[in-house]
């Protein structure tokens, strides 16, 4: 085989599974990856997040778990996993292989179709008990899927940064957790979880990707036979309107047992990964709060010392910002005051030379990086997938360089703040010991 240096996807639709590989020598391992997507409801998303904890248990070839593991040691120590997260309203989960090249184990072949056939097996052909899932895999996966939601609630941090967005969004589908709603576990069943399982296989949009020393033509015959999918073409992801004009800010107060308050800010920034401003909006929130040299940064918590963290992050999916913030209770009126600040500050391009240098020279290397890391491509062109917006790294990168303040400029006006969210301690109350951050 040739070397392979083309940095270029190449796709084909194989009836319900939209196929991308890059043909590449650069690494010593096949990346795969399958991604599901379905939009977020309220009956839907439990039941979803639940999927991938039961598959993972085993399959109709390997039913013991311990079989299932060990299958992957046979596999050169392959790695497998999933994550579960939202994009836009959409719930996805991502199923990951990370495989040995052949060329680097001595008499080894066709490790490319077998890491295949594993994730088709354990995605297609699952372990089935009298028609439904494994109830002992079920009830297991049941806690730990529980168990991850309590450690939602325990860490004060990601509490507060959830609560600020279902807060935000309780009239829309992203006011939803991608794991889903605790008081709804325990109302599953082997059967019920079984229908939504052959439910989401079969009307959701399925993408799968492979990074490595292959092509096409070959990883297409790989995935017909280890995939197991029936039905007609699922559609693609829809475009949500985020253009949001906010009436009035909202501010909410959440008394728990905490010793340090969490506030923070949810603001509607009127951009999107697909708009011609993304560029600009990534340098915005990087000035703003991305990065250590950044305003929040620098002027909440270096300069007045009224946080212990404090950072803004970008959802270009969503096309909306957070801020997140770590305060001593007695100063929530002055950092919300000096939050606005730097908000009006970035309205009126009051913005030093070295903030915005450094910014471009942060979001630069952290592209530059993405070429580095196969799942990280992956990742970024997936992106394009999503929003129906194709992006390379370098067109994004060479977008990044030509924002100018006045392009920030119009990036801040069409920023508003929409919620106000701050944890803090009840009153008279005494910290439980659980706070975490």
């Amino acid at each position: 085989m040739m070397p392979l240096h083309n940095p270029v996807f190449q796709r084909e639709r194989l009836n319900r599974i939209r196929l991308h590989v890059l043909p590449t020598d650069r690494f010593k391992t096949y990346a795969i990856s399958a991604y599901i997507g379905t939009p977020l409801t309220e009956d839907s998303v439990t039941p979803t997040a639940l999927i991938p904890f039961v598959l993972r248990r085993g399959t109709a070839k390997l039913p013991e778990t311990k079989a299932f593991r060990e299958q992957l040691d046979d596999l050169y120590g392959a790695g497998f996993g999933f994550d579960i997260y939202k994009r836009g309203d959409h719930q996805i989960v991502q199923f990951r292989m990370d495989i040995i090249d052949d060329r680097y184990v001595s008499g080894a072949s066709g490790l490319l179709k077998e890491g295949l056939q594993f994730l088709g097996d354990a995605l297609t052909a699952p372990l089935l008990e009298n028609g439904a899932f494994s109830p002992k895999y079920v009830e297991a996966e049941k806690r730990t899927l529980r168990k991850r939601l309590e450690a939602i609630i325990n860490d004060k941090i990601r509490y507060a940064a959830e609560r600020c967005i279902e807060e935000m969004c309780k009239n829309e589908p992203f006011r939803l957790h991608p794991l889903g709603k605790r008081d709804e576990i325990d109302a599953i069943t082997p059967q019920s979880l079984y229908s939504r399982y052959t439910e989401w296989l079969a009307s959701s949009p399925i993408d799968i990707y492979v990074v490595g020393r292959t092509t096409l033509e070959e990883v297409k015959q790989l995935v017909q036979g280890a995939f197991r999918l029936g039905g007609s073409e699922a559609g693609g992801y829809a475009m949500q309107n985020v253009s949001r004009h906010v009436e009035q800010v909202q501010t909410v107060v959440e008394e728990l047992e905490v010793n340090q308050g969490k506030l923070n800010m949810g603001l509607r920034t009127n951009t999107t990964y697909s708009d011609p401003d993304y560029a600009a909006a990534l340098v915005y929130n990087g000035i703003l709060g991305g990065y250590p040299h950044s305003k929040l940064f620098t002027n909440v918590r270096e300069k007045a010392s009224l946080a212990y963290y404090a950072s803004s992050r970008l959802d270009g999916h969503k096309g909306i910002m957070t801020i997140q913030s770590g305060i001593e209770i007695a100063n929530y009126e002055k950092a919300v005051a000096i939050i606005r600040e730097q908000l009006d500050a970035m309205k009126m391009g009051s913005i030093s030379e070295v903030e915005y240098s450094q910014t471009l020279a942060m979001i630069r290397n952290q592209l530059k990086e993405i070429e580095d890391s196969a799942f990280e491509m992956v990742g970024f062109d997936f992106n394009s997938i999503l929003t129906g917006h194709e992006r390379t790294v370098s067109g994004l990168i060479d977008e990044v360089e030509r924002v100018t303040v006045d392009d920030i400029k119009r990036i801040a006006d069409k920023v508003q703040l929409d919620t106000v969210y701050f944890l803090t301690g009840r009153k008279g109350g005494t910290t439980d010991g659980s706070e975490k951050g």
